[in-house]
């Protein structure tokens, strides 16, 4: 089977669209900002069920899923060990003789995601891939170290070689509804980051209301995240299609007043490949192709690609494998 993925602008730094400058506070906009969590949840309720391919068709939306995953080990127990391994299977996520039979054998995942203690061993693995390395920063889950710690590990990472620096907020202004803390917070690790692109973890599952969600990512919009990523992974709810259809409506509100595209990035819970179906379709119809590429959209996962190679590996056999013939590492 051939099927038709454009490879050559996979990964960050975004070579499409501007990155976002961010604006000033605008809390008359953020005030404005409600979620009728009913239909939310409605409408959130009929994407897996009223969405589905199947075949050839599945099978290029996997391929297509592989190319937007951030290959992610985020344990108190990693090595160097374990994430050379990871960095292997980033380079090839899938069996190199099933990516010839479907036609891509120059298939990559979109980026590696590690601790900041492992950013270096990260790079020199991934060295000539073109797959950039994400690191969690800003005391990482919490984000409760001081704020000037939190600054400066950002400008480690970014100097040890991460491309990309995924950074949590700080959830006590959400809840406080303090969105010039917020604001400011977000754009001082903004700056911190430099070059590198930065997504911005708002832990979904902490702060309480659809409505806090919607409004806590477009502060971080306003404050120049690239992307808004909905969960640490570490929380007891992470991604949800519900977060989900609010946070990118939120993108979509912000693109139709400033212009500039932000990406998103659902973590934490999506280990199927029926699952980023689901999330994919839902991306397309809210905000069409361009959020259909790496640039745009990233699955924060590990798991995850493991269930899409024994889907394509049925594909092309029509027979199920074990999953420890899909292992990480």
């Amino acid at each position: 089977m051939q099927t038709t993925l454009d490879i050559s602008t996979h990964h960050l730094p975004q070579v499409t669209h501007a990155r976002n400058p961010g604006m000033g506070l605008d809390l008359d906009w953020v005030a404005s900002v409600h979620a009728n969590t009913s239909a939310i949840e409605r409408r959130a309720a009929t994407i897996g069920a009223r969405r589905s391919v199947k075949k050839d068709f599945q099978a290029a939306w996997l391929l297509k899923a592989i190319s937007l995953i951030d290959l992610t080990t985020l344990s108190g127990d990693d090595t160097a060990g374990r994430v050379k391994r990871l960095c292997a299977k980033a380079r090839q996520p899938v069996r190199a003789d099933m990516l010839q039979a479907l036609g891509l054998p120059g298939l990559k995942v979109g980026a590696v995601c590690v601790y900041h203690d492992m950013v270096a061993t990260a790079v020199e693995a991934l060295e000539g891939s073109g797959i950039p390395v994400a690191a969690v920063s800003t005391g990482f889950p919490a984000g409760l170290s001081p704020l000037h710690l939190r600054m400066q590990e950002i400008g480690e990472s970014v100097r040890a070689g991460a491309r990309e620096i995924d950074i949590v907020i700080s959830r006590r202004h959400v809840l406080t509804q303090n969105w010039q803390a917020l604001y400011d917070e977000m754009r001082e690790m903004r700056a911190a980051c430099g070059d590198a692109h930065v997504k911005a973890i708002l832990a979904t599952g902490e702060l309480g209301t659809l409505r806090n969600v919607a409004r806590a990512s477009l502060i971080c919009m306003m404050a120049g995240a690239d992307f808004i990523k909905t969960s640490t992974g570490k929380e007891s709810v992470n991604a949800t299609l519900p977060v989900t259809l609010t946070m990118v409506r939120a993108i979509r509100d912000y693109e139709d007043r400033t212009g500039i595209k932000v990406g998103y990035k659902p973590a934490g819970g999506i280990a199927k490949a029926k699952d980023a179906l689901t999330y994919m379709a839902l991306m397309k119809e809210e905000l069409g192709q361009p959020w259909l590429q790496p640039d745009l959209f990233r699955f924060g996962a590990s798991s995850l690609l493991g269930d899409i190679e024994r889907q394509l590996e049925h594909h092309l056999t029509g027979h199920y494998s074990a999953s420890n013939r899909h292992a990480m590492g």
